[in-house]
Order: structure tokens, then sequence, then C-alpha cells
């Protein structure tokens, strides 16, 4: 099979690993993208949590809380420019509170609806931004939380995003904005161990077993090396199990123990996923001196 350029590029964005690496990988797996992912991390020449897809699309992510209700959105637009005016910036946070207000189920039932703000329904008000800054804008997605007792929220440069559902025995705001600040600082994917699906270990499992330095092993011992490595990666992954941010000395779970249980979160990184559109700008600028 013919290994074009461009699957190697795919391939260098999802992994981090360099170029000949990236294409030797293609190689040998006969251009089997997921096959070469799992190559180049078995030879330790890519990042177990490395995030699949680039993070490049522009725009800003949101929230609004209210009492024991929260809700968070990421709105895109097409260049950084855009993504830094403050109109764009207050309509984003207008989303925010239309999603806290109008409980939508889903993007496009959000679009339908009335924005509480303006009353007119909100893919209006989004074609009228777009006419008035000139790019495409859209709502991409959002999460909405209705809680028991609390709900906080914290917004990194507009570019992370923390959604925190918590009991407390007392509502501790400072307390629930640290955990939401060591959430966009430390991206775990679970609040606890027990939340972790069995799929998910037996593939990480799978991989470590398959890494060169333990080839020549006996079974046995490559068994508990494995264990301990899984185990390791695991607890990077969990929320409680994790330093916390600002005293690496206790984990999550003894700052909060006693104090408050983590519900839920959710945790928003713009554009995670989507691809940037490449501008050529001296390109533009000859179009533009052609007429």
């Amino acid at each position: 099979m013919e290994i074009k350029a461009s699957m190697v590029k795919e391939l260098r964005d999802k992994t981090g690993a360099g170029m000949m690496d990236a294409k030797k990988a293609l190689v040998e797996t006969d251009g089997d993208m997921e096959k070469a992912i799992e190559l180049l991390r078995q030879k330790g020449m890519a990042s177990a949590d490395k995030k699949m897809g680039r993070i490049a699309a522009e725009g800003v992510v949101a929230s609004c809380v209210d009492g024991k209700k929260g809700a968070m959105v990421e709105v895109n637009c097409e260049t950084d420019f855009v993504a830094k005016n403050q109109d764009f910036k207050d309509f984003a946070n207008m989303m925010a509170k239309a999603v806290l207000e109008l409980n939508p189920a889903s993007v496009e039932e959000l679009l339908k609806m009335d924005c509480p703000v303006c009353k007119k329904p909100i893919e209006d008000v989004i074609k009228e931004q777009i006419a008035k800054i000139g790019e495409k804008i859209t709502i991409r997605r959002f999460v909405k939380y209705d809680a028991d007792c609390c709900v906080n929220t914290y917004i990194h440069n507009g570019k992370i995003g923390v959604l925190l559902e918590a009991k407390c025995k007392e509502c501790d705001e400072t307390l629930t904005k640290d955990i939401c600040l060591h959430i966009a600082s430390n991206a775990p994917e679970f609040v606890s161990r027990e939340e972790i699906p069995a799929s998910v270990i037996a593939e990480e499992k799978r991989i470590e077993m398959g890494k060169e330095d333990l080839a020549n092993k006996p079974e046995n011992i490559r068994e508990k090396i494995v264990e301990g490595r899984v185990n390791k990666l695991m607890a990077q992954r969990c929320l409680l199990e994790q330093p916390f941010v600002k005293n690496p000395d206790v984990t999550v779970a003894q700052l909060i123990e006693g104090k408050c249980e983590i519900v839920r979160f959710e945790r928003y990184v713009l554009g995670e996923g989507l691809e940037k559109r490449q501008d050529n700008f001296a390109k533009e600028v000859m179009n533009q001196i052609k007429g």
C-alpha cells in the first residue's frame, strides 16, 4: 500500500511521533492507522494519554452557574482574532445562559429556541452574529447540570473549561473552585477507579504486554511489571487519586475527605478533535494584488 504524506502527517498529529517513525509504523502496518498508533505506543514513541485528533479550532468555552444549576458551552469561530473580540465573548456567555435557562436536549433543539436575552430564535441570533463579525460561528456542544447541592466552574483563558457537581456537607465554593482548577490543569478522565471500564484496563494491559522492553522477561515477571504499570496509568486518569495541583503532597481524595463528594465533572478543551483552517497568507496577498 502507498503511504501518502497526508497519512504520515495524520499519524504524527495523533501521536506526536517523529516523521520517520510515523512513516515506518505505517509501512509495517500496511497503512492501518489504528494499528500504527498501537505500534508506536508499544515502542514508546507515542504517549498513552495523547489526545486523538488535533486541538486547533478557534472560539471560546464559556459557562454560567446559578445556584445549583450550571451550564458550559463551546462556541467556535474561524480565527483567533474573532475569538478575542468582546462581542464574540459576550455571545458565548449569552449561549451558556441560554442553555442554563432553556434546558435543551441537543444543539439542534437549542437553535430552534428563543434566546432568553434577545427573545429571538437562537439560530437567527447566530446569523446576525455571522453577518456582523464576518465569520462562520457554530455552537459545537454543551453540558448542563441540575444538582442536589453544589455546582461550580472554572474557565482558563476561554480555552479550557470545567463544570463540576459535588455534594458538600457545607457548600464550600473555594474548595470546589480549586477542584475545578485542578481538573483543568491535570485532565483526569474519571472521578474514581470504579468508573473505569474493564475494556479500558484490558486494552492498556494488552499494549503494555507488547512493549519491547518486556520481550525477554519471564511471563510471571512480565505480568507483575505490567500490573504495576497499568495501575499507575489508571491512577493518573482518576481525579481522586491525582496529587492536588496546589499541594502535591496530598491527593484530591485526601483534600476533600469529610468535606465533599465529587459526583461528576465535564472538561472541555477548545477545538478538541477539530481541524483548523489552514490559510496560505502569501497566496492570499497575491490574490488581492491581482484583484
